[in-house]
């Protein structure tokens, strides 16, 4: 499915959630509007930090949440409405205060993929809204994903 080598290991927490383009998620031409594939990112992401030990009521009850801080989409090919989605959803990759998830939307009838994205997070303490470090464990359990800061920003963070 994907040749990313990091969904080759099993430690790498991963999400797969299905979905079916209903009509409010399309346009006037039937095609699915660019804000629900977000939406459908949101839902599989929300179920990844469930994955990492940031369900919601743990969340909301010690006010740390994670925060988009960016967004990388792109669209490959459209869905139309009653289309079978799944999404594909894997932490990435992680430093000390970020890290980033990685999504694939793909239709189930041909394994076309529709959509490809990635997303940086941080944890944000509420109501202060300040940045915190990662939990310290994550660098242990996720040693595989963990970004070298020794060489400075990769090429990647540099576009």
């Amino acid at each position: 499915m994907n040749e990313r080598p990091e969904l080759s290991d099993p430690r790498t927490p991963r999400i797969l959630t299905e979905v079916q383009v209903m009509f409010f998620d399309t346009d006037c031409a039937a095609v699915v509007h660019n804000l629900a594939y977000l939406r459908f990112i949101e839902t599989a992401r929300t179920l990844l930090a469930e994955q990492l030990g940031m369900g919601l009521v743990e969340m909301a009850q010690s006010k740390l949440f994670p925060v988009v801080a960016r967004t990388e989409i792109d669209y490959r090919k459209p869905a139309g409405l009653g289309d079978k989605l799944v999404v594909d959803g894997w932490l990435e990759s992680l430093d000390r205060t970020r890290f980033w998830c990685a999504f694939e939307v793909r239709r189930t009838s041909d394994s076309a993929v529709m959509v490809c994205a990635r997303q940086m997070l941080a944890l944000v303490q509420m109501p202060a809204g300040k940045p915190v470090r990662l939990p310290a464990d994550w660098s242990e359990k996720y040693q595989h994903l963990v970004k070298s800061k020794r060489g400075g920003a990769s090429s990647e963070e540099a576009l």
